[in-house]
């Protein structure tokens, strides 16, 4: 038996009292709120009162949005890991090397 994947794509805020308990019977409840129910008749009943709520269909995966939004984003990811690395490359030639617990114990010995 299939599957449909229902997601809720808007608010139930000033919706009617019918379409909000039609939302809750098919688990759902927030914005992006995903569930995957069996294909049945009667869950397609309550799809059909509610679809400019809901979106039907497979989950989506990766990013949401637009293809040159989500560019735009890993452009910047890839910059920040480039500052990253430097950064870290700079604080690795600043570290001083740790005596140990012999230097500690010398200078407590000079007392």
């Amino acid at each position: 038996m299939a599957d449909i994947i229902v997601t809720q794509t808007r608010s139930a805020i000033g919706t009617k009292p019918k379409h909000r308990g039609t939302l809750r019977a098919l688990g759902l409840g927030r914005i992006g709120q995903t569930n995957t129910l069996p294909d049945r008749p009667e869950i397609r009943g309550m799809i059909a009162r509610v679809p400019h709520l809901i979106a039907v269909g497979e989950s989506i995966d990766g990013p949401q949005g637009s293809t040159k939004a989500n560019e735009a984003g890993e452009a910047v990811d890839e910059a920040v890991e480039a500052i990253v690395e430097e950064a870290a490359e700079e604080q690795a030639d600043d570290v001083v090397p740790f005596a140990g617990d012999d230097a500690v114990a010398s200078a407590e010995g000079e007392d």
